[in-house]
Formats: C-alpha cells, structure tokens, sequence
C-alpha cells in the first residue's frame, strides 16, 4: 500500500464532530477506491461499497423518495450491509453516474447514523444532472497522482530523511552535492515513471521501464475510452485535443494552437472539448494573463492558454519517439524541455494552486506566476544548462513593482541564491 498525504485528510475528517460526506474528486486511476478501502479498514468496524458504473441496478434505490429511511432499505433489500449505526462507512463510487445519490446525500447526513465518502472520476461532467446539491453537507478534497516526495517514500527513502531535506529547502538552505546528485537522479526516473498509483507499483516491484511503459499506455488507452463513452459529440476532437498536448508542449513557447490540431480549427469549435479534458480531471490550463497585478482573473486572456497533462510519466509515453533512456541519463532539457514544464505545472496544482503564465505582447513571457499572500511569485523553468539567462526576469527586475513576491528560477542545479533571485533544483519545488 503505497502512504499517500491525503490520508492526512481523510483522518481530519474522520474526526469532525459533526460530519458531513467527504467528496474525493480526481481522474481516474489516481488511487481514490484503494485509499477509501484501506482508511475504511483501518478505522470502521463495516464498510459497504457501491460502484454505479460496476452495479447499475443499484441506481434504482435512489428512484422516487430519498429520504435516508427508504435508501437504506432498499440498499439492505439489494444485498448490502451490513447498516451497523455509528459503526459503517458507506463509500458511493462513482457517484457523478447516479445524480440522485449525490442529490440524496443531504438527508443521508442529516440522518446521521451512518458516515458517508463519495468519489467520482468524472464529476464536472455530469453537474447539469444533479437536481440539488448538497450545500453544505460535503466537505470536498481533490485528490492527484503521487507527487516526488510521495515518490520517494515509496522508493523507500526514510520519512525523517525527507522531512530534514524539506526543511532544508524551506529555509532556502542548500544541501550537499551527494544528496543534491541521488534527488536528481530520482527526479528524472520520477519524469519518466510518474505518479499513477499502479505505475509507481509496478516500477517499485520491478524497476523494469519497459513493464511501467505497457501500465502507461494501457492508462492512455483507458482514457481515450473514457473520452469516446463519455464525451458525446465532443468526442471525436477532445481525441484529437488529447492527442495533440505532447506535440504543443513540445514547442518552444507551448503555448496551445488550436489550428494545429487541423485546418480550419477554431477556439470555439474546440470550446467544449477542451472544457471535458479539464472537468475529467486530464489536462490541467494555464491561462494567460497580460498584466502582473491581482487577481490575475481580471486580466486573463482565456483564448490563450497552455496545457499540461496530469502526470509527466503519462506524458512521457505518449511521444512516439520512446525518451524514457535519455531522461534517466540526464536530458531533461529533451523536446524543448516539455517534462520539467509539465513536472511544475502538475506540482503547483497538488498543492492547490491556479495556473497562469504571463505573456506581453510575445515580447517577454513567464513560465508561472501564482498568487501567495497577496503577493505574485515568479517561477521560470530552465531544463538546460543556461538557467541564469533569463531576460524576461530579468526586465521585471527592471521595473519595480510593490506586489511581487519571490524570483524564482527552477533548474537542475543546486540551490542558491544570486541578487533578487532564488535558484532552485526542480526536485524541490514542492518543499519551496
């Protein structure tokens, strides 16, 4: 069982005094079920699950009235249970399928004698479908593939080893260049492995890239499958969409050219595509902003736009020519440094923030700025060996600007700093 940090906030939640349903939302194949399982057994004397993509029929429970009395009798009637008060967890998987369930939560929490975990893949595309939420009655966490720190607990690095190297950071301390080189080397087989749960099994129970690469692509297959059950008339260009993030990222600029997908393509045409991807949790948006003030929602440019994939390793085995050999040798830098991009892009969102890029006039362009205590951060992301040429930075610094936080400069080189910049290893991000 790999430890994942959102045990963290299950058990937060466990012990709520007065309770209501966790929601953990996530793509598919990031680990919900298998963590619900386990903190089930851990810590409830019954557990009952309910798949409704598995187990359709059982949708029936939830026609005509929903009050908790009748659902949980006709779930008993079904062959479910034990119903054992204050002693269950009733886990409802996939609950984006049955929109009265979701509708229902609200009295099976006022009810009160059981506790309540609801998880779905594909939440954001069945919302027109729910007839009431349950405002107020969900406490909602998202859940990610396993990021580098989770990466090295399941590679076996001791937790204490990991907490010293992390305050380290934090304190914008540098370390010594032997554990500067061994967190290197686990960041690039981190690129190529990623963070998808049975991925990460299968690496660690066999160091094997070639049996990690046939998880990868049976994950991508089960995407592209998801997107032609799921996505409706959408589904033939969010295909083409999903398809085309390696090659864009690829770019030097990576910014997303809707008319490179094919002629004749359009924004608007790809809208709804493009808006499935994000709701399934798939691809992650960066948008851009032209002015660096706050909010950055006020000046977003919502036609303009970057896209990340939500794991580098997934990403990593969609390109056709196979790279997995050079990154582990130390190439990151390898198609316009797409990985490293990617790696930052899905470590800022785990920690929960909202991605923007900045571009003025194509004249001067920064990778990330995120919004931390009214102040705006600056992330440049260097996978080469000229991490200290960086001229949009650099012109920043030229005019100075009261709401700026931190420079930072993420690379492949040791920790220090140099004027008004912060450098800092890529590994690290996640501790900064």
């Amino acid at each position: 069982m790999l430890k994942r940090k959102i045990i963290s906030d299950l058990d937060r939640w466990l012990h709520e005094p007065s309770k209501k349903a966790l929601l953990l939302k996530g793509a598919r194949q990031v680990g919900k079920t298998t963590i619900v399982r386990d903190f089930a057994k851990k810590n409830y004397a019954h557990f009952v699950e309910i798949n409704f993509e598995k187990l359709p029929m059982v949708k029936q429970a939830f026609d005509g009235n929903l009050d908790a009395e009748t659902i949980i009798s006709k779930l008993s009637l079904m062959g479910f249970g034990p119903f054992v008060e204050h002693q269950t967890l009733v886990f409802f998987d996939e609950i984006q399928t049955c929109p009265n369930a979701r509708t229902a939560i609200k009295f099976l929490v006022e009810d009160g004698r059981f506790d309540y975990i609801e998880s779905g893949s594909l939440l954001g595309l069945h919302y027109a479908d729910v007839s009431s939420y349950p405002v107020g009655f969900e406490y909602s966490v998202n859940m990610y593939p396993l990021d580098f720190e989770e990466f090295l607990w399941a590679k076996g690095i001791a937790e204490k080893v990991v907490d010293t190297i992390k305050t380290t950071f934090h304190n914008r301390m540098p370390i010594d260049d032997f554990m500067h080189e061994q967190l290197s080397k686990y960041y690039r087989e981190y690129l190529i492995v990623g963070g998808m749960p049975e991925v990460v099994n299968t690496y660690i129970q066999n160091a094997d890239f070639s049996k990690t690469l046939l998880v990868q692509r049976s994950i991508i297959d089960s995407y592209r499958d998801d997107i032609s059950k799921y996505a409706g008339q959408e589904k033939a260009r969010a295909k083409l969409f999903f398809d085309a993030i390696p090659s864009e990222l690829s770019k030097q600029k990576k910014r997303f050219i809707i008319a490179d997908i094919e002629q004749k393509a359009t924004a608007q045409k790809y809208e709804n595509a493009a808006q499935w991807l994000m709701d399934a949790g798939i691809a992650y948006f960066s948008y851009n902003t032209h002015n660096l003030l706050l909010p950055f929602e006020q000046y977003e440019k919502r036609n303009l736009y970057k896209v990340f994939l939500l794991d580098t390793g997934l990403l990593c085995s969609m390109w056709r020519e196979p790279i997995q050999w050079q990154v582990l040798n130390g190439e990151i830098d390898i198609n316009e440094g797409a990985l490293t991009e990617n790696f930052v892009a899905t470590e800022l969102v785990k920690k929960g923030y909202v991605l923007h890029y900045y571009d003025h006039k194509s004249r001067q362009e920064l990778d990330f700025i995120v919004a931390q205590n009214n102040k705006i951060n600056i992330i440049e992301v260097k996978s080469g060996n000229d991490y200290k040429r960086h001229a949009s930075l650099d012109a920043v610094l030229e005019n100075p600007n009261p709401t700026l936080g931190e420079l930072m400069v993420i690379s492949k080189f040791p920790m220090q700093k140099i004027g008004d910049i912060q450098y800092i290893p890529l590994y690290a991000l996640g501790w900064i």
